[in-house]
């Protein structure tokens, strides 16, 4: 319904499918996107053969969808989850989060050093964040309501 007190959206950035956002998401993976997801699946699946990371391999599965298309997505935290979710974080943290956090990071910072790359670092910082603590995370659209 439109009302007329409120301004409408701009068309390019209405809902996760706009034309800039796809144009992003198509770039970051030509760009690297693409290597980076793989070499997330590839971590889960390592994760899913060992009986021992398999309660990890559905947050590294969660993490390489999101490397495939970060643009118009964001990583929550989901309202379920619980204290298995925050010692599985803390394990995940210890054991690996730390360092793939530091190495999106390290290549944000290398990214942001060109103008072009600027929306590139901002997707690797999202993902540095996303790689700390996963357990217990949900990927959504951005600007999916929040349930209670």
């Amino acid at each position: 319904m439109y009302m007329p007190d409120r301004p409408m959206a701009a068309p390019y950035d209405e809902g996760p499918s706009s034309p800039l956002r796809l144009l992003l998401n198509i770039l970051w993976l030509i760009f690297g996107g693409f290597f980076a997801g793989v070499a997330w699946l590839i971590a889960a699946a390592v994760m899913a053969i060992t009986i021992i990371g398999l309660p990890w391999c559905f947050a590294a599965f969660r993490i390489a969808l999101y490397t495939f298309l970060p643009f118009g997505q964001e990583i929550r935290s989901r309202p379920d989850a619980g204290v298995l979710s925050v010692l599985g974080n803390i394990v995940w943290f210890v054991f690996a989060g730390w360092w793939l956090a530091l190495a999106h990071l390290i290549l944000a910072v290398g990214l942001a050093l060109t103008i072009i790359g600027l929306p590139f670092a901002w997707a690797h910082l999202k993902l540095a964040g996303a790689s700390l603590f996963p357990v217990g995370t949900e990927v959504v659209p951005r600007g999916t309501p929040r349930w209670l």
